[in-house]
């Protein structure tokens, strides 16, 4: 069974599909606090804090890159959400892929942020080791006060570095580097996006360097059905950087979806 996993729900079940947001690492489900703001008006909202991270529970560790995936699935049982939108920031991102794969027909569009699809390569097997090894050793701190500068653009606000630092050095070391190993041995999911058969969003911010412009590209030249937005003055994390410009894409988007969904839907109890 899986453990039971930290969330926020909100918002109201009507013929709008519900919108599931899956956090990257090492954040927890308050990376998605614009979006709370805006969306829960007009439809219901679900964002889990990934096992390992935030207040969900660290134990038993994930060990393999799909129990985070199964996590979620689960939830969305235990909270009868049947179909859904499914969006993910980086390793958010290739969360949603796993979902994707692993239960395509609940699925009902793809939000991909700033994240890519390709297996790690052994040199990045061995990177995502050493820095769980790190991480166990000395804690957070000096990690996140490494990459803060890459995870938001240097320019980016006061407020936006203060609360992704804090997500970062709150997140449990056990937990991160326990992910850290999985995703080192996530599946590559290339072949699956050409089989992708629901609208899906790529975004991206114009100024990350972890997964750049050109990642984005090649995901949306991949699959089928698929719209582009890059996001200028945001680094890897549009969202919090330039919510502005990632919430009128992700509204357009949920717009198209809607509009592919019978018209009622059963009252939420």
């Amino acid at each position: 069974m899986a453990p039971f996993l930290a969330y926020e729900d909100k918002g109201p079940d009507t013929h709008r599909v519900p919108l599931v947001l899956v956090h990257g690492h090492p954040f927890d489900r308050t990376m998605w606090a614009p979006q709370f703001e805006r969306f829960p008006g007009t439809r219901r909202v679900v964002a889990p804090d990934l096992r390992g991270y935030g207040a969900s529970p660290t134990t038993p560790a994930v060990a393999d890159f799909s129990a985070f995936a199964r996590d979620i699935e689960a939830l969305l049982d235990e909270l009868e959400v049947e179909s859904f939108v499914l969006a993910g920031l980086s390793m958010g991102g290739q969360i949603v892929m796993d979902c994707y794969r692993l239960f395509p027909e609940r699925v009902r569009g793809l939000v991909l942020a700033d994240t890519f699809p390709a297996a790690e390569t052994p040199e990045g097997v061995r990177t995502r080791d050493a820095m769980a090894d790190r991480l166990l050793t000395e804690g957070m701190r000096g990690y996140a006060d490494e990459v803060l500068e890459r995870m938001v653009a240097p320019y980016a606000s006061a407020e936006v570095k203060a609360h992704v630092h804090g997500m970062m050095t709150a997140t449990a070391p056990e937990g991160a580097a326990a992910a850290l190993r999985a995703r080192a041995r996530r599946p590559d999911y290339t072949a699956l996006l050409p089989r992708v058969s629901v609208p899906a969003l790529v975004v991206v911010g114009a100024d990350d360097t972890f997964t750049p412009v050109s990642d984005a590209l090649a995901l949306h030249a991949a699959l089928p059905d698929a719209e582009l937005h890059i996001v200028d003055g945001a680094a890897h994390m549009p969202n919090l950087e330039r919510p502005d410009v990632f919430d009128q894409a992700l509204e357009e988007f949920l717009a198209r979806v809607d509009a592919r969904q019978p018209s009622s839907a059963p009252p939420r109890l």
